[in-house]
């Protein structure tokens, strides 16, 4: 029996399954905005937005994950986070990430403004995972 205190998460994309493990608390972000998950939590279906995930493990320890779209879902203290793509922060090449970040803010004139959120996300993910260790 699961322990009443702690939550189940999974984090997939769609390549593969990024992360799976137990989790004090889960902070993402919806249209509506950002919303706290702890153990007991009503049910809840949700889209989510580019932004960091945040992810607090039971031994106090944080980590970060870049979403870009999707959903996540939230019955019975399990999280279930279905994110059209996913990065762990350490899978992030932060080099890459500002490189591309400067080619998306060239071309925002031209283009919509999706991979100049997903550039900013990535950034902002890899750079804050770097502080909390």
């Amino acid at each position: 029996m699961a322990d009443p205190g702690i939550l189940e998460v999974a984090v997939v994309s769609a390549e593969r399954l990024l992360w799976q493990g137990e989790a004090k608390s889960v902070v993402a972000k919806t249209p509506e905005g950002e919303i706290g998950i702890l153990p007991g939590h009503e049910p809840v279906l949700s889209l989510l937005v580019e932004s960091p995930l945040r992810i607090e493990e039971p031994d106090g320890s944080k980590m970060l994950v870049a979403v870009h779209g999707g959903f996540f879902s939230v019955d019975s203290n399990k999280v279930n986070v279905i994110a059209e793509i996913a990065e762990l922060a350490e899978d992030i090449d932060l080099e890459r990430a500002k490189a591309a970040l400067a080619k998306a803010q060239a071309a925002a004139e031209d283009e919509d403004a999706s991979a100049l959120k997903r550039a900013e996300t990535r950034i902002t993910v890899a750079g804050a995972a770097k502080s909390l260790h």
